[in-house]
């Protein structure tokens, strides 16, 4: 397996190898201890797998059900209106859609995450605003500078993972509700709460309640990650009725498959299995955390997923210490260097047993420490930084996006609404800032104010430096409402950013989006809620989807 390794690594664009691969790489057909893929190692239990096994023949025979009585069956277990739920074969094929279907124009996404939401658009020629998670704050996200650049990029859809993926860092419910209030005027407010089951910051974290009740909310979560079975490949999205049934009515009859439909139907008996698995992997999270904070060098950042994002060592890069760990110790990691905003000196490790943790320690400490190889890598010269996320953009730039468009550096400026990214650079992180581990502060924490040098360079555009409104620099007039050209843009691929309650490049506005398109509509403040008055009805009830 050592000489194939690289390659496996290199020969995918934004994950991990499958289980399935690295299993036929190994000859033995078992695959390594997995890091990796975060799943819930508690859940199903033995006896329902000895269930599911049982039945195998018939599940693997039969059509499924419709999606329809797949998702009054969630929906009768979750206490949810089955007409404000869409179950996906994943919740990939949920972003798919709303992509193609909710984004007209351009999204806003925190960096890093979850790859899907700034490739996925991208893909399809949409203009993607990357907001980049400071390191020097624990890489916690302060939801008002986010609404500042939002409404400084003059975005139209924005995008909140809670917890967010790779980092783990939480938002709790009633600042995400304020934020989602704040946006009513977009075209769409995402938040994906694809890990929350883990979470256990409070009582009810879940803003799938508020989703239903406004306008232009959806809230998507996983089945498979809390279920642990990604293999079967299930999720689902909470809106109000019309923005639900806009998605269900493009999905296939069948595009549930009978191992999700039996699983839906096993859950009203297991409910205590599934519980105390989620307790258990609070607790394993607890536990990991503090036994990997205990080797020399490496930082721990806190967590609310399943999984916990650690900064190697000063000279230890995260490829090598993938591969060793994988060859050496047959462990299985993810290094982050392929996530926009991280880089290689960065993994994620998913929460497992306490007995494969100790495994992890031991092949860690001997990777990172040991002296028959000495360090993963050489030292790394001064002026080198880990937080500019260099291989994701090195393979962005190397792209084309779905326009077609080349994206050259001058693409990731930031400098106005041209076509293609759009994206604004990460600001480098301070050469101290890399010497070693720093005390994090809590996910709910606001930053420390930011050290930025007072003459800002030009390619800078970040407006998170400042809460207040931000000095425009020398080379850059940067008034409000943004210029449509930018260097790099050709004359007609993008009008510019378009101002709040426009729609978005023939898309639609917060009125059209919650199901009312008569004449006369007025739209929607900049930042506060519509009258409810004006609301068609709960939540849009009754409505055609």
């Amino acid at each position: 397996m050592a000489d194939n390794v690289t390659s496996l690594f290199r020969s995918t664009a934004a994950h991990s190898p499958s289980m399935a691969a690295l299993a036929r790489e190994g000859g033995d057909g078992a695959g390594p201890i997995d890091f990796c893929i975060p799943c819930n190692p508690y859940f199903p239990t033995p006896a329902m797998f000895e269930e599911m096994a049982a039945r195998l023949r018939d599940i693997l025979t039969y059509y499924p059900s419709g999606a329809d009585t797949i998702t009054a069956e969630l929906c009768d277990l979750l206490q949810l209106p089955p007409q404000c739920v869409a179950m996906g074969n994943g919740s990939t094929e949920l972003i798919t859609w709303i992509d193609h279907l909710l984004v007209r124009e351009s999204l806003a996404i925190p960096v890093p995450t979850f790859g899907r939401w700034t490739d996925q658009p991208m893909e399809t020629g949409k203009r993607v605003d990357m907001f980049p998670l400071q390191e020097s704050s624990g890489f916690a996200l302060d939801l008002a500078q986010y609404a500042e650049f939002i409404r400084k990029r003059g975005t139209r859809v924005a995008v909140v993972c809670n917890p967010n993926n790779p980092d783990g860092g939480y938002l709790h419910k009633q600042s995400l509700v304020q934020f989602m209030d704040a946006m009513a005027d977009l075209d769409l407010v995402v938040v994906d709460e694809s890990f929350l089951e883990f979470a256990d910051a409070e009582a009810e974290p879940s803003v799938v309640q508020e989703a239903m009740i406004r306008p232009n909310v959806v809230v998507l979560r996983s089945l498979g990650k809390n279920f642990g079975l990604h293999g079967i490949r299930f999720g689902y999205l909470v809106a109000n009725p019309a923005l639900a049934g806009k998605v269900r009515s493009m999905l296939p009859k069948w595009n549930l498959n009978s191992f999700a439909e039996h699983v839906v139907f096993m859950l009203k008996e297991h409910g205590a299995e599934y519980a105390q698995s989620l307790q258990q992997v609070r607790r394993d999270r607890l536990d990991m955390a503090g036994q990997l904070s205990a080797l020399p060098g490496l930082t721990v950042y806190p967590s609310q997923g399943n999984f916990l994002f650690v900064r190697l060592p000063v000279g230890a890069e995260g490829t090598v210490v993938r591969d060793r760990m994988l060859t050496e110790h047959r462990i299985l990691v993810r290094e982050c260097g392929n996530k926009i905003g991280s880089s290689s000196r960065f993994l994620r490790l998913v929460v497992r047993p306490q007995t494969d943790v100790r495994r992890l320690v031991s092949g860690m400490e001997q990777v990172l420490y040991g002296t028959r190889r000495g360090a993963a890598v050489p030292e790394l010269g001064a002026g080198t930084s880990y937080s500019s996320g260099t291989a994701a953009v090195d393979r962005l730039v190397s792209e084309t996006n779905g326009a077609g468009l080349p994206l050259a550096a001058q693409a990731f400026a930031g400098g106005g609404g041209g076509g293609g990214v759009g994206m604004p650079m990460p600001v480098p992180v301070p050469a101290a800032a890399q010497a070693g581990p720093q005390p994090v502060p809590a996910p709910m924490q606001a930053p420390p104010p930011l050290q930025t040098p007072a003459p800002m360079p030009a390619p800078a555009p970040m407006p998170m430096s400042a809460p207040a409104p931000m000095p425009a620099p020398a080379p850059m007039p940067a008034p409000a409402p943004m210029p449509a050209a930018a260097p790099m843009a050709p004359a007609a691929a993008m009008p510019g950013p378009t101002p709040p309650g426009v729609p978005a490049r023939g898309g639609l506005t917060a009125a059209q989006v919650r199901g009312t398109t008569g004449p006369g509509l007025t739209p929607a403040p900049a930042t506060g809620w519509p009258n409810a008055q004006s609301w068609p009805n709960a939540a849009g009830m009754g409505q055609a989807g």
